[in-house]
């Protein structure tokens, strides 16, 4: 196997979108990772470029990535990287690059804040509930496409 295994640390910069697919479900959202160091001559942070990513996940993590995770929250994302060209639909202009990530495994950077684990059953995000067995609230996926 020589696929290129990456993790990336980031924020979520788009909303989840959850579809049912013949082979099981798929979700996808952009992914925002911005490098910072520190600038020793101010004494301060300083905000390097920012990299974008499209995150996809198949089958139960795309129906837990729905059921789980919204705009502007801290992830990890770890899995398989896919950079691919296409040229514009017009047939003028230059190439574009496209960065993908296929997930394989994605969580809440706990360095950030907290985050309360709760296991799921085998079913899709249509069906979740929308409160948790500790009567906390669980997000409901937004449904794209159905």
């Amino acid at each position: 196997m020589n696929d290129t295994l990456v993790t990336v640390v980031g924020n979520v910069a788009t909303s989840v979108e959850y579809r049912e697919t013949p082979t099981g479900g798929v979700a996808r959202f952009r992914f925002a990772a911005t490098a910072r160091r520190w600038d020793r001559e101010r004494s301060v942070w300083t905000d390097g470029p920012t990299s974008f990513y499209t995150v996809s996940a198949w089958r139960q993590l795309a129906a837990n990535l729905a059921a789980s995770v919204a705009v502007g929250e801290p992830l990890v994302v770890h899995g398989r990287l896919r950079v691919r060209e296409e040229a514009p639909g017009d047939g003028q202009g230059q190439r574009r690059t496209f960065v993908d990530i296929d997930a394989l495994a994605v969580g809440h950077d706990l360095a950030r804040g907290t985050s309360a684990f709760r296991r799921g059953g085998k079913r899709g995000p249509e069906q979740a509930m929308t409160e948790g067995p500790d009567g906390v609230p669980m997000r409901t996926p937004e449904l794209v496409g159905t």
